[in-house]
């Protein structure tokens, strides 16, 4: 089933996130939460999906896709070298179709999953096509963006009874090529990318004539994958000329409507966004426009670090607990009012700032 309104993200509302109700989750509700459990004890990956408010564990074997009607928590669970102890990075992924409600539980759900491992783990927000390469990098086979809802899956549906859908592969290399559904229309191919026709008995891998060849071998694999899924029953052909000649790919892709195009963001300028509550109650000023630098940090507050890629919640070490507990709250809402609102925001305390210090400087 595809959700068919797309989230508004700057109508959203995550006043609670970070709040009393949302972010001081006790300990013993994060311990009640069956998921949680047997997490982040190992090296490695691992992902849940939010379904009516609840957890459910995503399968192995599905890592790297995403539903765009959906919302994912994605723990990464990892060693520094030479040192024993167990970090984290935490992220909660909004897909584009995710509904609200789905949103505020994904981000319910990070925080306690968060006080379960004792606050240690670093926290994120990604949001479909805006992934912060962080996050891509835990994909090396590429991250593939489906539409519809999980219930519309592959392993549930007959070939002879499949929806068609149509994939495009977009990158530069095979390891940062990304895999995304797009509509059944004409007017979704181009002649720089490779496209999969995906047509249950029948699948076709479109070459257009200036695609990449790490494209082409991307999309040869995911081609054998479906087949192995579907134990070899559909059949493979490869088109190399104009898609459109072929009768079984002019029916299938219709004409789209053309609509108009949003307006390009303006330049940007990064800002540097001061938390305090040292009036008596939590506000939120500009601090440095333009140019600052890290000693600009005061570890007494918390800051918003709007980058042009991305937005990092800086969390000094003396920052009050209520400046901390709302940060990522804060930065949501200011990131929502700009002209970039879909970009990923990462909280990071001040000794664990490494990579925004870096992005600072470049």
């Amino acid at each position: 089933m595809i959700k068919p309104k797309k989230y508004d993200w700057k109508d959203s509302n995550l006043a609670l996130f970070g709040s009393d109700v949302e972010k001081g989750v006790k300990k013993d509700s994060a311990n009640s939460e069956p998921a949680w459990h047997g997490s982040g004890q190992e090296v490695g990956l691992e992902i849940w999906r939010v379904v009516k408010f609840k957890i459910e564990k995503w399968a192995k074997e599905d890592y790297g896709k995403f539903f765009s009607g959906d919302s994912y928590i994605v723990l990464n669970t990892y060693k520094n070298p030479d040192e024993e102890d167990l970090e984290y990075d935490l992220h909660f992924w909004i897909g584009k179709y995710s509904t609200q409600d789905e949103y505020g539980t994904v981000a319910y759900k990070t925080v306690e999953l968060d006080t379960f491992h004792n606050d240690k783990p670093v926290q994120h927000r990604e949001i479909q096509n805006n992934e912060s390469t962080m996050f891509s990098s835990y994909f090396p086979n590429g991250i593939s963006l489906m539409k519809g809802g999980a219930d519309s899956g592959f392993k549930h549906v007959k070939p002879t009874e499949y929806k068609p859908r149509l994939f495009q592969f977009v990158g530069t290399t095979y390891a940062n090529t990304v895999i995304k559904e797009v509509g059944l229309y004409k007017q979704s191919l181009n002649k720089e990318d490779v496209f999969v026709l995906d047509n249950g008995l029948k699948i076709y891998q479109i070459n257009t004539p200036n695609c990449d060849k790490d494209e082409k071998v991307k999309a040869m694999h995911h081609c054998l994958k479906i087949k192995s899924d579907r134990c070899g029953r559909p059949k493979v052909e490869t088109i190399d000329d104009d898609p459109l000649k072929h009768d079984v790919v002019a029916e299938v892709l219709g004409d789209k409507n053309k609509k108009e195009k949003a307006p390009a963001p303006g330049p940007h300028t990064k800002k540097l966004i001061r938390i305090s509550d040292d009036s008596g109650t939590v506000k939120m000023d500009t601090a440095a426009e333009g140019s600052f630098e890290v000693d600009d940090l005061d570890p007494k507050d918390v800051f918003i670090v709007d980058l042009e890629k991305s937005i990092y919640v800086w969390v000094g070490e003396g920052a009050s607990a209520e400046e901390k507990k709302n940060g990522m709250s804060y930065a949501h809402s200011y990131v929502s009012k700009t002209d970039r609102p879909l970009r990923s925001i990462s909280v990071v305390n001040q000794r664990r700032a490494h990579h925004m210090y870096a992005d600072m400087k470049a």
